[in-house]
């Protein structure tokens, strides 16, 4: 099988990949219309794990305009900022948080990310609190206050940390101190309570710890947009079940949640950011989803009970988590030290794929490390991937030279059988064995390519390293379209200056004139896609368009002319 062929089987896979992504798209949408009826009641039942017997409060209700109802009796609200981070939080609840190194649209310079907000359309908070059949405790939407008079605090310049405490004190004596660690440079927020129990009578609670949102407007600017294939929806991690994940339209629809996890971790997750309760280690907990309504749509939840605590008279006892609030920032993740949580930067659906695409992008930041740009980084990478597989291309564009150069005995055969397509396919083959061609050499690096090219896609879409990083001149953010299409018009140059040496074997006219629109269509489709994409992809077919024209001079020399028939 020539190279042509092989393009349109590319171009036939590319398509039918574009297709599945797009119906997989529409599929995956969430309704924000409407209630929606949940399996799963509001308030979940503690486990019986835990040594307290009670529910967890429900979130709060929606209003008929959509936006939460507020608090009973809420918390006065502070505002905390560090180098990386400003969140507004009272002791139960982070209801704001601004991503101070990343700016919210795809023009640099238009305001921080808003991950955390209050708002109709764009609620998602991260909530805490306790419960306990055993006298009372502080919930998410009210009890804890602040223990110092400042309502703004922000990390000082020749400091690392950053605290911020709160107490809630019940009328059995029992104290319970909450405070709010954050770090320079560190999305992890600590968030540490030590229950302190000064009554006469024993006290047992758990605590527990919830996302909360309302699934977000996806933006629509073409289609191929990035955010309408990333991911969103829930995702959990257990050490018996690893990594899981439950889209908005199948939250509860796909069965209830209701595990026992030791260790473990719960996000929410949308495109480039995230947020994560990590409980600690060692601690025993129970993971569930719930999809409370109102009248303008449902609110999305996940939500972590335990570990639960007994504290004698007189005694003292503390448990702490880290609450992630941020971008995928893969370094960072991995400095968490924390057992799957990388799968937060979900490169595929496909295991097979996200383990390829965690080692392109493993691979990318070293070169990343060496070129100190993502773009460069990308020509890198080409150049290596070219390398590994130079002894297949070389066999493909060996074959394709010895092709040009038989081409007049090729158009010989087919002259002689004429419409006998089965003969002139069988006096192919022969002359193919006999003169060492090889028929599929064309195919097999274009083919082993394909789940290279998807695995990159996804580290591209997901990766928010390269979220408005440029390369050169107007390419100034890898993640989005080349808006002057500079790099799709040089993709269709190399696929035509390719097609013009790749000898049309065997094609019929119909086929011929397929190939000829050939660089069009991927002109245009690669119009919409990335452009650290198709940098990947023109960076790829120039090279192999050099390496097949040197491959050409060296093995097609003159074309073959057929022998001449002896005259009767």
């Amino acid at each position: 099988m020539n190279q042509t062929r092989a393009f349109l089987i590319f171009a036939w896979l590319m398509v039918a990949t574009l297709l599945w992504m797009e119906w997989g798209k529409e599929r995956s949408a969430p309704a924000v219309q409407g209630p929606v009826a949940s399996s799963v009641p509001t308030n979940a039942t503690v486990p019986a794990a835990t040594p307290a017997a009670a529910s967890v409060p429900g979130v709060p209700t929606m209003t008929a305009s959509g936006a939460p109802a507020p608090a009973a009796a809420p918390s006065a609200a502070l505002t905390v900022t560090t180098d990386v981070l400003r969140v507004t939080l009272d002791g139960g609840e982070l209801s704001q948080a601004d991503l101070l190194r990343h700016a919210s649209m795809n023009a640099p310079g238009s305001g921080p990310v808003r991950l955390f907000a209050t708002d109709a359309a764009n609620y998602f908070v991260a909530q805490s609190g306790w419960v306990t059949n055993s006298g009372s405790a502080p919930t998410h939407e009210a009890g804890f206050v602040p223990q110092l008079p400042q309502r703004q605090f922000t990390l000082a310049a020749g400091s690392d940390t950053l605290t911020v405490p709160f107490v809630w004190t019940g009328a059995n004596g029992v104290t319970i101190r909450r405070s709010y660690t954050f770090r320079r440079g560190d999305y992890a927020v600590q968030v540490r309570d030590e229950v302190i129990n000064a009554g006469t009578a024993p006290w047992q609670g758990f605590v527990y710890r919830q996302l909360s949102r309302v699934p977000r407007a996806l933006a629509n600017s073409g289609p191929m947009n990035a955010e309408q294939y990333s991911f969103q929806g829930a995702a959990w991690f257990s050490s018996e079940d690893k990594y899981e994940k439950r889209p908005y339209d199948e939250f509860i629809e796909d069965g209830a949640l209701n595990k026992q996890v030791t260790g473990g971790w719960i996000a929410m997750l949308q495109h480039h950011f995230f947020a994560a309760w990590i409980p600690q280690p060692d601690a025993t907990t129970t993971f569930s989803l719930a999809t409370p309504t109102g009248a303008s749509g449902p609110q999305y939840v996940i939500r972590s009970v335990g570990p639960g605590l007994s504290v004698a008279p007189g005694a003292t006892a503390a448990t702490q988590a880290r609450l992630w609030v941020g971008p995928k920032l893969v370094s960072g993740i991995q400095a968490q030290n924390v057992p799957g949580l990388e799968r937060a930067v979900d490169f595929s659906s496909y295991g097979w794929l996200a383990t390829l695409g965690d080692g392109l992008f493993w691979l990318l930041d070293k070169l990343h490390g060496v070129f100190g740009n993502w773009g460069w980084a990308i020509v890198g990478l080409v150049v290596i991937l070219k390398a590994l597989l130079f002894p297949l291309s070389a066999a493909q564009y060996r074959s394709t030279a010895k092709m040009r150069k038989f081409q007049p005995r090729i158009a010989q055969l087919k002259e002689r059988h004429g419409e006998d397509k089965q003969a002139f396919q069988m006096a192919l083959m022969d002359l193919y064995k006999k003169e060492k061609i090889n028929s599929v050499g064309g195919c097999l690096p274009i083919l082993l390519q394909m789940p290279i090219f998807l695995a990159l896609y996804w580290v591209l879409l997901e990766s928010v390293e390269l979220r408005h990083a440029p390369w050169i001149g107007w390419i100034n953010d890898l993640t989005a379209r080349d808006r002057f299409f500079v790099l799709p018009a040089l993709n269709m140059a190399i696929m035509w200056a390719t097609q013009k040496l790749t000898p049309a074997v065997g094609m019929d006219p119909m086929q011929q004139k397929m190939m000829q629109f050939m660089p069009l269509v991927f002109g245009v489709m690669f119009a919409f896609f990335p452009a650290g994409l198709v940098l990947y992809w023109v960076t790829n077919a120039g090279l192999g368009l050099l390496q097949q024209w040197w491959m050409t001079r060296r093995y097609a020399e003159a074309p073959s002319k057929p022998a001449a028939t002896t005259a009767k």
